[in-house]
């Protein structure tokens, strides 16, 4: 089991930077590449740019909880929260076919985005 965590590229956990614009306030947000690449997965099928869905997340979490203390672990669960619900729903259409056997193929290497 292990060695398919293990044997990731490098590329998907290093990290980087990316200046986003909040209300007017510049600020820089300090992500893993996989995360990136999963929030705009997420933006393109919202129709918005993943600065633009990162503001309205932003938004959304202050109206809601009047504060956040990580915003970027916030985005970090927010992008393992869209993989389990896309795998529920994978599972739910699974069990709805009934008993057809299905293989789902993960790519090694996720393409990154150049944003």
């Amino acid at each position: 089991m292990c060695e398919f965590f293990v044997t990731a590229d490098p590329i998907l956990y290093e990290s980087r930077t990316r200046s986003i614009r909040i209300h007017g306030v510049h600020t820089s947000i300090r992500l893993e590449n996989f995360v990136w690449d999963t929030l705009a997965t997420l933006a393109a099928e919202e129709g918005m740019t993943t600065n633009a869905l990162i503001a309205q997340f932003h938004d959304e979490i202050m109206r809601h909880r009047g504060d956040v203390q990580n915003f970027t672990s916030f985005l970090r669960v927010t992008c393992l929260r869209y993989l389990r619900r896309k795998c529920d729903l994978l599972e739910s259409a699974r069990d709805d076919a009934g008993p057809v056997k299905t293989q789902i193929t993960i790519p090694e290497k996720t393409p990154l985005t150049t944003h």
